[in-house]
């Protein structure tokens, strides 16, 4: 999905949330949670958008109508420590499209 795309389902009210996956790297990607299936933010040559951090979010998406986001961090010291049962959860952080 790219910026227009989800410019107009933010207006419509279609956006369930959109998740910023923090990656390794010090990169994040937009997933965007709609009621049929969940979709990567592309750049214009249709690749996954790279983001530098929320702010970076924030500043591509001023013009968007608002909806729910979250930032997803893996627990990997979780991973790194071991555990003795159960799958490892991410960890998930409300957080708002307004600038602060």
């Amino acid at each position: 999905m790219n910026l227009q795309a989800l410019t107009q389902r933010a207006a419509n009210s279609e956006v369930r949330e959109l998740e910023l996956l923090s990656l390794e790297g010090g990169f994040y990607l937009a997933r965007i949670r709609l009621d049929h299936g969940q979709f990567t933010l592309l750049d214009d040559a249709a690749k996954p958008l790279h983001l530098r951090s929320i702010n970076h979010l924030r500043d591509l998406l001023q013009l968007v109508a608002p909806f729910p986001c979250v930032l997803v961090q893996q627990c990997v010291h979780d991973e790194m420590c071991g555990r003795s049962a159960g799958p490892v959860e991410e960890l998930r952080i409300p957080f708002s499209l307004a600038a602060h």
